[in-house]
C-alpha cells in the first residue's frame, strides 16, 4: 500500500526525493572528496618520504644568522643520514630575460647556488632538459624551477638568460618538488659557477639531509648542533612532510564545515518530504475513510504512511548515494587522484535519510490514523 501511494504521485514523488538526494550526494560527495585527497597525500609522502629535514639559518629581530660552509659537511658525517645537499642564496643576483629588460622586473625569481646531489635528495624530477652535473656545474649554466620558466617565458634548453650581469644557458626545466616548493620559483646555478661569475660566498641557505626511516627523531635532534656548533639556537630544523600533514588538518576542518552544510541541505529535504506526506494525507481522506470503514486500524493506516515516507527518503538516499559517488569520483579523475568513498559515509547518509524520513512521516501518519471513517469520508464530501 506504501508503494502504491507513491506510484499515483510520480512528478511529487520525484520532486520530494530530489531534494533528499541533493543533500545525501552533498554530504557523499564533500567525504568523498576529502578523504580522496588525503589518499593523494598519503600517496605522494610514499613517494617522496617521510624522511626528509631541512636545515636553514634562523631569523631574528630581522636579522639572519649563517650557516658555516662547512655544514653540509659536518652533517654528511652523522650515521643514519643517507644524502645531503644545499642551496645557498646568491645576495643579490637576479635573472632576466635579456640585457635589456628593466631591474625591477625581477618577477620574484630567487637565484641559489645548488649541489648535484639537490634533485636527488629533495626527491624532484626534470620536466625539460637535464640537472646539473660536474661539467655544468663549473659553467655558466642554470635550471629553472618550471613556475620560473612560466614566468621569464622560457622553454628550451639553450636559452640565453641575463644573470647577475652575465649571459648564463638554460640547461634544464624542474617540475615542482612538494616537499621543496621554493625550487618551483628559482633559478639554480652550480655551486662554483655561483662563486666564480656570481660572487657567491658559500654559506648555505638551506640544508636538505635524508635520513634512515626508523631515525628521523634521532638525527633531528642533533642536526642543529652538527650544523652550527658554535650557535645551535641559530639553527631551524623543520620536516616538509609536516607541513602537507598540517595541511591536511586545515582540509579537514573545512571538510567539518561542509558537511554541516549538506546536513543543512539534508534537513531542508526532510521538510519537504513532511510536507509532501502532510498534503497526501489531506488529499487521501477519501482513501482513509474508506479503508478504515472495510476494516482497517489505526495503526494500519500509520503504517501504511510512515512506510510511503521511508520509501521516499530511500529512494532519494539511493539516488544521492549514486550522484555523490559519481561526483567523487569524476573530481578524484580529474584531478589525478585516487578515488575514495568509504563505506560507513554510504551507510551514514543512507541511514541518517532513513531517520529523517521516519520523523517526517510520523506526524501525517499519526493524524491519518486519528481520522474517523465518517469524519474522511464527511470531509471528502
Amino acid at each position: 500500500m506504501g508503494g502504491t501511494g507513491l506510484r499515483t504521485r510520480p512528478l511529487r514523488v520525484l520532486l520530494s526525493a530530489l531534494g533528499i538526494a541533493i543533500g545525501v550526494a552533498a554530504m557523499l560527495a564533500v567525504v568523498g572528496i576529502s578523504m580522496s585527497g588525503r589518499a593523494e597525500v598519503d600517496r605522494r609522502l610514499d613517494r617522496l618520504g617521510t624522511n626528509l629535514l631541512r636545515v636553514s639559518p634562523s631569523q631574528s629581530l630581522g636579522q639572519s644568522s649563517r650557516l658555516p660552509e662547512e655544514s653540509t659537511a659536518m652533517i654528511r658525517r652523522i650515521g643514519p643520514v643517507r644524502q645531503v645537499a644545499a642551496t645557498g642564496a646568491v645576495g643579490d643576483a637576479k635573472v632576466y630575460r635579456n640585457e635589456h629588460m628593466p631591474s625591477g622586473r625581477t618577477g620574484s625569481i630567487e637565484v641559489l647556488a645548488a649541489e648535484p646531489r639537490l634533485l636527488a635528495s629533495v626527491g624532484g624530477k626534470i620536466r625539460t632538459g637535464r640537472w646539473l652535473d660536474s661539467a655544468t656545474a663549473e659553467y655558466p649554466g642554470v635550471v629553472l624551477g618550471r613556475e620560473a620558466a612560466r614566468r621569464l617565458d622560457v622553454h628550451t634548453p639553450g636559452t640565453r638568460l641575463w644573470l647577475g650581469g652575465t649571459w648564463f644557458s638554460l640547461v634544464g626545466i624542474v617540475d615542482p618538488v612538494p616537499l621543496a616548493p621554493e625550487l618551483d620559483q628559482a633559478a639554480l646555478v652550480g655551486w662554483p659557477a655561483a662563486r666564480e661569475y656570481l660572487g657567491f660566498d658559500g654559506h648555505p641557505s638551506t640544508v636538505y639531509v635524508r635520513t634512515e626511516e626508523d631515525r628521523v627523531t634521532a638525527v633531528r635532534d642533533v642536526l642543529a648542533a652538527t650544523a652550527n656548533p658554535e650557535h645551535p639556537n641559530q639553527v631551524v630544523v623543520s620536516r616538509p612532510s609536516d607541513a602537507l600533514a598540517a595541511r591536511e588538518a586545515t582540509e579537514s576542518a573545512l571538510t567539518g564545515l561542509l558537511l554541516g552544510l549538506g546536513g543543512v541541505a539534508l534537513l531542508v529535504g526532510g521538510v519537504g518530504v513532511g510536507n509532501t506526506m502532510v498534503i497526501s494525507v489531506l488529499e487521501r481522506r477519501p482513501e482513509i475513510g474508506l479503508r478504515r470503514a472495510l476494516g482497517a486500524t489505526s495503526g494500519q493506516i500509520r503504517g501504511q504512511f510512515v512506510t510511503e515516507s521511508l520509501l521516499l527518503c530511500a529512494l532519494g538516499g539511493a539516488a544521492g548515494a549514486v550522484l555523490g559517488t559519481g561526483i567523487t569520483a569524476v573530481y578524484a579523475a580529474v584531478r589525478g587522484w585516487p578515488t575514495e568513498v568509504p563505506l560507513w559515509a554510504t551507510a551514514a547518509g543512507v541511514g541518517v535519510t532513513l531517520a529523517i524520513g521516519a520523523l517526517a512521516g510520523l506526524y501525517p501518519a499519526i493524524r491519518a490514523g486519528r481520522l474517523a471513517p465518517t469524519q474522511a469520508l464527511a470531509g471528502s464530501a
